[in-house]
């Protein structure tokens, strides 16, 4: 039996990257999924995972930032499988710009979608849950904003890093009617959001700044979309039933080096 066969999980951002790689994993491992994301490409994704994985999934386009679309998303997935299980609060985003060139509406572009957007997703599923008598809600945090920063990076810092009091408040609230909250802390991972924060950083070699990147992390290499979608597949299930309110690193070890020059090996 597989450790989310029964179980039905809404994933924002599912469309593509991140969010893709946390279906699949689901998908394999049985879940029924509602996948949602403001691109309609996330038909395509569902479509594969169907034919792949014969998962069943509901694929809807909707923006997190509306909590009435994320509430009919949620209601669309319990009419469909009859309950809601885990919500993967995956979707988010991240624009660079210089601090004292960074426009309102870029701040309000990450407000509405990193912390809105999950805000609006926990508060969609929820409801649900303590219906039926429990839940997880897994939401990607990352390292920056909370652990490490770059320049340039003010934004998603200071939405990211708000996602770690969120969770942490949420698994306070509901520990005792058996909702968990959890949140990933990721580093880098090989997807669209960070090959375009490579174009921006690096517009005339983005895939130099993508090398460089992997040289600083211990294990060489960003992270596997479907690597962090099985840490999601743990939180969201059973296995992690005594987990909620932590803060789990999945980086490679890019956060561990005090210096890049210092030490022997």
């Amino acid at each position: 039996m597989a450790k989310l066969d029964g179980k039905t999980a809404l994933i924002t951002g599912a469309a593509v990257g991140l969010g893709e790689g946390i279906a699949e994993v689901y998908a394999k491992y049985g879940a029924r999924l509602c996948l949602v994301d403001i691109m309609a490409e996330v038909e395509a994704t569902a479509e594969r995972l169907r034919r792949e994985y014969g998962a069943e999934i509901i694929a809807l386009v909707a923006d997190v930032a509306d909590k009435a679309q994320m509430q009919a998303a949620a209601a669309q997935a319990v009419e469909r499988f009859g309950r809601l299980d885990i919500a993967c609060c995956n979707a988010g985003v991240c624009r660079l710009a210089p601090f004292e060139e960074m426009s309102d509406e870029m701040r309000d572009f990450h407000i509405d979608v990193n912390i809105k957007g999950v805000w609006n997703t926990c508060q969609a599923a929820v409801p649900y849950m303590l219906k039926q008598g429990g839940g997880s809600i897994v939401i990607a945090s990352s390292v920056t904003g909370d652990i490490v920063a770059d320049a340039g990076e003010a934004a998603y810092a200071m939405t990211k890093a708000a996602l770690v009091g969120l969770t942490k408040c949420l698994a306070v609230e509901y520990a005792d009617r058996n909702i968990r909250v959890n949140c990933t802390q990721l580093g880098y991972a090989r997807t669209p959001m960070v090959e375009k924060m490579a174009h921006e950083s690096n517009p005339a070699d983005p895939e130099s700044a993508i090398a460089d990147i992997a040289s600083a992390v211990p294990m060489k290499r960003l992270a596997r979309p479907m690597e962090v979608g099985e840490l999601f597949a743990f939180l969201g299930s059973d296995e992690a039933s005594y987990l909620t309110g932590s803060q789990v690193v999945i980086d490679g070890g890019s956060t561990l080096p005090e210096t890049m020059s210092m030490g022997v090996n």
